[in-house]
């Protein structure tokens, strides 16, 4: 396992050390049974993985799902394996449901008061007092943003978190939260958590409530000291290796051909898979990008843990970037 700082923290030291591969626990507890989580855990953990993701509304859009299932499954098995303090720990507050009603009308927001109670529902759940990385999970323009900033800043004065971290919100967001925090003298965002991937995504593209990482993103996490870039769903869920999985829909375009025909011809040279080159190239590049992966077997999660130990040759790399 390779590792890498995330973020920075309020005084300007890199942030906590994690594994380059986080693993993404969205249906645990749902579509993941406890058991299968649990292996999935401490599968990764033996092979050096340390950074786990997760969040407060994992997964409540499923049947018979509340959002509590993610983070309490999370919580049982750190409680059982006692490795707290050999996990580096992420978590969301901000798209929880409050009630009935259309999502994300009654998404809990980032209010002070929801901050806070956000993050008093995650420690309960995940057993811990306190978080490593902490994101505000999806824009909200409700309140000033100045208040979801001195909310997020307070978490880190009193220690319940080390980094801040945002996801699924536009750069000139990111950017202005930045700025009033250090007007404010508090600690600000230095994690970004955005969809990315090899493919491009198809001009127009939108993608409901996520945000796919931009050009403009990728070039100030390039050009801004202590930022870390999280990409989530990399794999773009299976579909670059199985043929019954399509792209979806915002990535299937003309445009896409060469790079898929790129990415096949490294994956053979290479004796890799497509996944594990994918990872490769997220990992290899100038940016401090560490990819968030999912897995529900142990097969899958052998896959991209293995993908950390190939480093693709400068050639190769040129020709998936010009495809």
């Amino acid at each position: 396992m390779r590792f890498r700082p995330l973020g920075t923290r309020a005084d300007g030291t890199p942030g906590p050390t994690a594994s380059v591969l986080c693993l993404g626990t969205l249906p645990f507890g749902t579509r993941v049974d406890e058991e299968r989580a649990f292996a999935l855990l401490d599968r990764f953990t033996e092979r050096g993985g340390t950074f786990l993701d997760t969040a407060d509304c994992y997964a409540f859009w499923l049947d018979g799902a509340t959002g509590d299932e993610s983070e309490t499954v999370i919580g049982r098995w750190l409680a059982a394996r006692g490795n707290r303090e050999e996990v580096v720990l992420a978590s969301k507050v901000g798209a929880r449901p409050t009630g009935p009603g259309e999502w994300p009308g009654t998404a809990e927001g980032l209010s002070g008061e929801a901050v806070r109670a956000g993050v008093e529902g995650s420690l309960k759940r995940l057993g811990t007092d306190r978080l490593d990385v902490l994101y505000a999970h999806m824009e909200d323009r409700r309140p000033p943003l100045a208040e979801t900033v001195g909310a997020f800043g307070a978490l880190v004065e009193d220690g319940t978190v080390d980094v801040l971290g945002v996801s699924n919100q536009l750069t000139w967001r990111v950017d202005r939260a930045r700025a009033l925090a250090r007007e404010r003298q508090v600690a600000g965002y230095t994690c970004v958590q955005q969809q990315y991937t090899y493919l491009r995504p198809r001009p127009g593209a939108t993608f409901g409530s996520c945000e796919h990482a931009t050009p403009e993103l990728l070039d100030y996490v390039r050009n801004e000291p202590g930022m870390t870039l999280l990409a989530y769903t990399p794999l773009l869920g299976g579909a670059y290796t199985n043929p019954a999985k399509p792209l979806p829909a915002g990535f299937d375009h003309p445009g896409a051909a060469a790079q898929l025909d790129a990415l096949r011809e490294v994956a053979a040279e290479t004796g890799a898979t497509a996944n594990q080159v994918v990872l490769a190239w997220l990992l290899g590049g100038d940016l401090p990008i560490l990819p968030v992966v999912g897995a529900s077997s142990l097969a899958q999660l052998d896959e991209a843990l293995d993908a950390v130990d190939l480093d693709l040759t400068a050639a190769q790399r040129a020709r998936l970037d010009q495809a």
